[in-house]
């Protein structure tokens, strides 16, 4: 370790370098802290390129592993360290670097808060639609690595449809160049995708050109309460095959609505099985959200209640973001899966998930991006009960096993970490496995980066 901070300190100034147990403590897990998580040797916080390939160039040559960190709010455990890692935080790189509303991009490193470069965009009347449930926190460079999803992706699609190119610094401290600035290429692999959710394990994205829209009209909302799950899981089919792009469509069962209002006070349906929340931003939202509400009635809601101002859209929008939260905090722990399905089988997934809830005599809330039939089934439990963490794991893996037997994939925004290694196998098969380790080894044949996290 002497020999390690003592090069990392040759190119690198004295406070970039924490080396306090107690400091490097705190880098050791994103927010899967039940997965399991190592001790860093050191924590690296550059706020250059050539910061991040010194690090990488003396880490490879020590055979020192590297953890790439953003803001660490993942849930899977890709940023949790190793034992003896240099787990390199990318924080301090958090600057945008151009906006150009002419090609309608931007260029921005990899430490820069989702929701600060929404704002800077914005004043040029253009918007970055890639929406975490943590954009306040969550930095661009780990929604680049986890490939994040959003509110927004029923109609705008997510991170990977915005990252135009990248700059790479590779295991042995090259610095890599992919994709464009054009709003067409084709020219050769395309490696800029193949960077997108590679969780850091292929390389250290220190800077992107994302694409950008012209900033949308505000957003109006409207409320669907539902006595089953069934019925809004036909009101989103209906929805979706009567051609409607509603801005946002969202849904939280019965369990979260409560868990938000036990957290927030804010005053959400109790009584209702499932909250449907659909959003507009068209230019006529009123006659959207006119539409939306007759077939959520049709398919058997209970009450349909449009907001009437932005501002009351935006209560409804704070409600939803803070589903996780207010479940983590029915019982102190979480484990939140990350299940998606196609949409037809919405209401399978909700009703299996509801059965193994019974079955194993454990609170599980579901909040979803009910547009792309991605589900987030949220097992609460408390970490101190051996018996109910046992059985919450046990919970977890049948969730995962329902998604993939009905048509679906084990992540749709969250990435494989640590958490879900055993079901990307299942997922792939042998041969995608073996193949996907193949490239690994072409970028990274030591294996020093992010090790042992998705295989």
């Amino acid at each position: 370790m002497d020999d390690l901070v003592a090069r990392l300190h040759e190119g690198l100034p004295a406070a970039a370098v924490l080396t306090d147990p107690d400091v490097t403590a705190s880098y050791a897990h994103d927010k899967a802290s039940f997965c399991p998580a190592g001790a860093p040797a050191a924590v690296v916080l550059p706020r250059t390129v050539e910061e991040v390939r010194h690090v990488l160039r003396t880490a490879s040559a020590l055979g020192v592993p590297v953890v790439p960190q953003g803001a660490r709010t993942g849930l899977s455990g890709a940023a949790n360290a190793t034992d003896g890692c240099v787990a390199l935080s990318l924080t301090r790189m958090d600057r945008v670097l151009e906006i150009d509303p002419v090609n309608r991009i931007a260029v921005v490193e990899p430490g820069v808060v989702n929701a600060d470069l929404t704002r800077a965009v914005a004043a040029h009347g253009l918007t970055y639609p890639p929406d975490p449930s943590s954009w306040e926190e969550c930095t661009i460079g780990g929604n680049i690595g986890t490939g994040s999803g959003g509110l927004c992706c029923v109609k705008y699609g997510v991170t990977a449809e915005y990252v135009l190119g990248l700059d790479v610094v590779l295991a042995d401290g090259r610095l890599l160049r992919t994709g464009r600035r054009t709003a067409k290429g084709v020219a050769g692999y395309d490696l800029t995708r193949l960077f997108v959710g590679s969780e850091g394990s292929l390389g250290v994205v220190v800077g992107a050109v994302l694409a950008l829209r012209p900033a949308p009209p505000p957003q109006l909302v409207l409320a669907a309460e539902f006595p089953s799950a069934r019925a809004a899981g036909d009101a989103v089919c209906s929805i979706m095959a009567e051609g409607h792009l509603p801005s946002m469509l969202e849904l939280m069962d019965g369990t979260t609505v409560r868990a938000v209002n036990a957290l927030t006070r804010m005053g959400l349906p109790e009584t209702t099985e499932a909250l449907l929340l659909a959003g507009s931003d068209s230019t006529d939202p009123g006659a959207d959200l006119a539409a939306l509400a007759a077939l959520c009635t049709a398919a058997g809601a209970s009450s349909v209640v449009p907001a009437e101002t932005v501002a009351e859209s935006e209560l409804l929008l704070a409600a939803r973001r803070s589903a996780l939260v207010a479940l983590d905090a029915v019982k102190g722990s979480s484990m939140i899966d990350d299940v998606c399905v196609p949409r037809s089988r919405l209401a399978d997934l909700l009703e299996g998930v509801a059965g193994i809830a019974e079955r194993h005599g454990l609170t599980i809330g579901v909040c979803a991006h009910a547009g792309d039939g991605n589900t987030h089934p949220t097992v609460c439990f408390d970490a101190a009960d051996p018996e109910e963490s046992r059985r919450a794991r046990v919970s977890f893996d049948e969730i995962m096993a329902l998604g993939l037997e009905l048509g679906g994939t084990i992540t749709g925004e969250h990435g494989v970490g640590v958490l879900k290694k055993e079901w990307l196998a299942r997922e792939l098969g042998p041969e995608g496995v073996e193949l996907q380790r193949a490239l690994k080894k072409v970028f990274d044949p030591a294996g020093i980066l992010n090790p042992g996290k998705l295989f």
